[in-house]
């Protein structure tokens, strides 16, 4: 399946999506940083209790939104030749058919 030159291929996700992942993950690291620099025992201080898990949820929203955010361009994932006219070529379906009536009778 090579791709033919007046068709690109695409991705299902945009450079959009990609720059949110990587802030989501940038969100993430600091929130797991800021949890290790709590000075407190045991991370029992404001930064390890508070702040760093209120980044980590920012940060699992960001990487939420950059997964389900539609690709700027509305661009499809591309496909092939065979799969693109297999597509175009499908019937309409048809209407229901009622059960015919068996052709025995019951003793």
């Amino acid at each position: 399946m090579e791709p033919t030159s007046s068709q690109t291929p695409r991705f299902a996700f945009g450079p959009r999506n990609y720059r949110l992942m990587f802030l989501g993950l940038a969100v993430l690291a600091a929130g797991f940083i800021t949890m290790t620099l709590d000075s407190a025992d045991y991370g029992e201080g404001f930064l390890g209790i508070t702040l760093g898990p209120i980044l980590l949820v920012v940060g699992f929203l960001i990487e939420f939104w950059a997964i389900m955010a539609k690709p700027q361009g509305g661009a499809p994932v591309a496909q092939d030749a065979t799969t693109r006219d297999t597509l175009a070529q499908q019937p309409a379906p048809a209407a229901p058919v009622a059960p015919a009536a068996p052709s025995y009778k019951r003793p």
